[in-house]
This record gives structure tokens, sequence and C-alpha cells, in this order.
């Protein structure tokens, strides 16, 4: 899985709200506190909206915030929503039989578990834990 630029620079945007927890936040202050064109931000936000995580105002006093608290939006919802649903290949989408090795395919397992794997670590990360004061350190993640 490859997360895009539309990924990490959403999922950057929701980190920073999730920070932010009084009131609303304006998209100039997340593009500065991020690095994220203000322009590409806006598109981010509007699909964020869309997608129930994000919650906007307009006008002088308008900004952003979180649609739900921090501790109820997951990676996984997040990155449905940026990118689609993560599959590292076509056969683990459910109902797919599409290929003439679907039955016989000694990778296709390989691919679910991998696919396991990742929603685990994805659906079990919300955005609180990406806060500073409850993040690990990342050197815990590699063996």
């Amino acid at each position: 899985m490859r997360v895009t630029t539309k990924g990490e620079y959403g999922l950057r945007a929701l980190v920073e709200l999730a920070s932010h927890e009084e009131g609303l936040l304006p998209s100039a202050t997340i593009a500065a506190r991020q690095k994220i064109p203000e322009n590409y931000l806006s598109q981010l936000l509007l699909t964020l909206r869309k997608g129930g995580l994000v919650e906007s105002v307009r006008g002088p006093a308008g900004g952003h915030m979180l649609a739900r608290p921090a501790d109820q939006i997951n990676l996984g919802e997040a990155l449905d929503v940026l990118e689609g649903p993560f599959m590292p290949m076509e056969c683990v989408t459910p109902g797919y039989d599409e290929c003439c090795m679907v039955d016989g395919c000694s990778i296709r397992g390989v691919w679910r578990d991998l696919k396991v794997a990742t929603d685990e670590i994805l659906y079990s990360t919300t955005l609180a834990d990406l806060l500073p004061e409850r993040s690990q350190p990342a050197d815990l993640y590699f063996i």
C-alpha cells in the first residue's frame, strides 16, 4: 500500500484538528502548520467534510473542526474517505472471482493476510493515538 499525498496531507490535517480541541481552526493555520498548499488543503477538507469527519463554518470567524472526538476517528476510516479502501490486490475484494487463478492461487492468502494485518492497525489507531502526548516512539513498530 502506498499512501498518496492526498492521504498523507489529509491525515496531517486531521491530526492538526485533533490537537486543537477548542473551537474552529482556520484552513490557513492548518496549511501553515502542516506545510500543505492551502488550495490543496481546501479540496481535502471538502472531501473530509463530505466523508463526515470534519465540520466547517464559513466566514471571518469560521474554520474547521473534527466532526467527532479524536478518539472516535480511526486511520482506516480516514484513509477510506481520502484514498478508498485498502486492497493490496483486487483478488481480496469480497466476491471477486474474475481471475482464472482465484481458486488455486498460492499467493492470494498472503494478500488476504496483508489486508487483515493492515486493517487491524489502521482501524485500531485513532487520531488521538497520534497526538504527541499519547504517541509511542516510532522504533517500537520496527523489529
